[in-house]
Formats: structure tokens, sequence, C-alpha cells
């Protein structure tokens, strides 16, 4: 998947991250969303998960808490889109039982394509409501920080594959 090719896509709104992981998508589909993998790999070491519930289902709760330099971040979500193996929309514009949140950030679109080799196209999307939004994201470090979270997904993963 290219940015071009993504329903919606703007640039003004839509931060986007593609990388080729050395990895099976069916594993690195399960280690975001089996909370026993993603504890391990998804927020930027040295700072860690400190608790994760994710019920990958539409309307099911995608909830991490992360710790950040002493800070708690707590984060709750719905999946608006589950489609095993391939893709998972999840916003942080609702919680579970759809109760909209005060001041939603982004929604994720995460997709997963086969490559030759048992390798993976693994696109992250971060679109927003308005363009001030994004560029606030892609200050934060948005490439950076999910540059680095996708680099230890991938050697997570490769851990997994060789049990």
């Amino acid at each position: 998947m290219t940015p071009e090719t993504l329903p919606g896509f703007d640039p003004d709104l839509d931060l986007v991250l593609t990388r080729d992981l050395a990895a099976p998508r069916g594993l690195l589909y399960d280690c975001w969303t089996r909370p026993e993998h993603l504890v391990h790999w998804f927020v930027p070491k040295p700072h860690r998960v400190t608790a994760c519930r994710l019920d990958p289902r539409v309307g099911g709760a995608c909830e991490t808490t992360f710790e950040v330099e002493g800070n708690l971040m707590v984060n709750r979500g719905v999946y608006l889109e589950v489609v095993p193996g391939e893709r998972l929309v999840f916003t942080d514009g609702y919680s579970e039982g759809w109760k909209p949140a005060p001041e939603p950030f982004m929604t994720a679109i995460v997709c997963f394509e086969d490559l030759p080799g048992g390798r993976t196209r693994y696109t992250a999307v971060a679109r927003h409501r308005n363009a001030a939004t994004a560029k606030s994201h892609a200050e934060m470090g948005f490439h950076d920080g999910w540059g680095t979270v996708a680099t230890q997904l991938e050697a997570y993963a490769q851990g997994l594959a060789q049990k």
C-alpha cells in the first residue's frame, strides 16, 4: 500500500510510515493484537507499556498505558475495522461502548502485505482531524518514534519465529 492508494489519503492530515520487515505478516498481526506480545515492543525503549487491553473486533477496546520518563500515559480507544492478518483501524475518538472522547488525537491504520521470502510490507498511518494536529504529531517525532517501534516489532517478531 502506498499513501496514494489509501482511501481518503490527505497529505495535510495523514502521517505515513512504510517499512519492509523481515517477519511474516501473520506473526506481526499477532504482535499487534495480543497483549502478551504488544507490551514488548509498542513504545520506544526505554519507555514501557505498563497495561494493555486489546479486544480486536469492531467496537472492542484498544487500550494501552505506558510510562514515559516516570509519567503514565493512558490511551483509550476502540477498533473501527479489523481484517485479520491484513489491517487494523483504531481510534482514540471513542472508548469502549462508543463513548466519545473529550479530546481525540488520531485514528491509526496499520496494514500488513506479504512480500517474497516471508517478509511483510508494514504501513502505519496516523490520520488527524486537522492539519495543526498532524503538524504537531510530526514535530513530536512521529516518524522517529513509529520507526523505532517498527524496528522493535520486527526484532520481537523474529525472536518469536525462532522459538
